[in-house]
């Protein structure tokens, strides 16, 4: 009986961490779509001041 009890302890820990690895490997693509979309709009507005008018 403690045999089958530590097993499923353990299914349910592997599970457990396969789940959080595909979560993570979502979380690690949106953030380098943001990070991507960021790097386009900061080199596309770099050479103006934000906020100041020139006259």
């Amino acid at each position: 009986m403690l045999l089958w009890i530590v097993l499923f302890v353990l299914v349910l820990v592997v599970f457990g961490f396969g789940f959080t690895l595909h979560v993570l490997w979502y979380v690690a693509v949106a953030l380098l779509i943001l990070w991507v979309i960021g790097f386009l709009v900061r080199g596309r507005f770099s050479g103006r001041s934000a906020g100041r008018s020139h006259r």
